[in-house]
């Protein structure tokens, strides 16, 4: 795969519905900790808490690629997502993978390789092209949990209107998306923030 080339890539919310999606290019180059990166920031996710990728092209034996963790009795190896390249695993289209953010919310994204189409050179990847809805807020608790939050919100009725309203910084609006508001952080820097402390 040429330098040149870019990855585009859709990444869906699983069980939630309407769906929250994002579209995004990023450089053909990126390893799968850049990619959490700019899933995160594409999203609107805080990287507040673990990720992994999970591969199964193999079925009986996927592969999980995040942040290792000894302590974590999962009973499986973690590879560390910063020393593999994206197109190691993921480079033809249609190929897809699971992205799992926060193990306690269980927030599941579908992350499908739409295409490679070659980068403009006047371009600054990554990119997002398009996507719809705001993203749920961090801890609210998960497909289930974000369902009721939005009821909740919406029913000045409802016990605990005022509350979650607080909670969120006082307005949420569930359809409010903006692909030119994205603003995608560097990689390289947050794993230094992350892993350097």
């Amino acid at each position: 795969m040429s330098a040149q080339e870019v990855l585009q890539f859709k990444v869906t919310l699983l069980e939630v519905d309407p769906p929250v999606w994002r579209r995004i290019l990023v450089p053909a180059t990126y390893s799968f900790w850049d990619l959490h990166v700019a899933i995160q920031d594409a999203m609107g996710w805080l990287d507040y808490h673990l990720h992994q990728f999970k591969l199964t092209h193999d079925q009986a034996r996927p592969t999980f690629i995040g942040i290792p963790d000894e302590d974590f009795p999962s009973g499986r190896e973690t590879l560390p997502g910063w020393e593999i390249p994206v197109t190691e695993h993921i480079a033809q289209p249609g190929v897809k993978s699971t992205y799992e953010y926060d193990f306690g919310d269980g927030w599941e994204h579908e992350v499908l390789l739409e295409g490679t189409p070659g980068a403009k050179p006047e371009a600054d990847y990554p990119i997002c092209l398009a996507g719809e809805r705001a993203c749920p807020p961090e801890d609210c608790g998960g497909p289930y949990g974000y369902a009721e939050f939005l009821k909740a919100i919406a029913d000045p009725r409802h016990d605990r209107h005022e509350e979650l309203l607080d909670w969120v910084g006082g307005r949420f609006d569930p359809e409010a998306f903006d692909p030119k508001s994205i603003d995608f952080e560097d990689p390289q820097e947050r794993w230094e923030l992350t892993f350097r402390q």
